[in-house]
């Protein structure tokens, strides 16, 4: 939805420029936690209730927040429940991430295995992935049996797939053909 990502641009790079100015990690925590609580659909049933005042909307989320909120998070919750904008947090969340990676030359990595990876495995699969990427990955492991063994890793728009179901794929092309 290009539209949705339009709308909350400015409001994700505002919430970054406040962020680098103070504790990027605490920012990145309350990104993260209030991408969540906007995209629960109990939340935007009550944030777009018309019998509720935007004051309550910013009060409940701010509740809902389990991280310390600062006076510029909260004000920044205000702003978005006057605006009647809660509906884009997932997305300011979303390009908060996408700001912060970029500032720090790194990337978001999912990460998909046959199996589950211990931490050493995937210690040494991430360091491999940074060294073909280059750059710093930040990775998120699902296990997915239907792999049948190897990985599977999407970054970005680049996709690496080393699964067996990949490979069988492959083959069933090659013979088909």
């Amino acid at each position: 939805m290009a539209e949705l990502a339009t709308v909350a641009r400015p409001y994700a790079e505002a919430l970054f420029r406040v962020a680098q100015t103070g504790s990027m990690s605490s920012w990145s925590a309350v990104a993260s936690e209030l991408g969540q609580i906007g995209a629960h659909p109990d939340v935007l049933a009550f944030a777009g209730n018309p019998n509720v005042t935007h004051s309550q909307v910013a009060e409940t989320i701010a509740y809902l927040v389990k991280s310390p909120l600062s006076d510029e998070a909260k004000n920044f919750i205000v702003m978005l429940a006057e605006n009647g904008r809660i509906s884009l947090l997932p997305e300011i969340a979303a390009q908060f991430v996408a700001l912060k990676n970029a500032s720090e030359g790194a990337a978001d990595a999912a990460i998909y295995s046959a199996f589950e990876l211990s931490d050493e495995q995937l210690a040494q699969l991430v360091a491999t992935l940074e060294q073909k990427f280059g750059r710093k990955l930040n990775p998120t492991v699902t296990v997915d049996s239907s792999l049948i063994g190897g990985v599977r890793v999407v970054v970005g728009d680049e996709v690496l797939d080393t699964s067996v179901r990949a490979k069988l794929q492959q083959m069933h092309v090659a013979l088909a053909s």
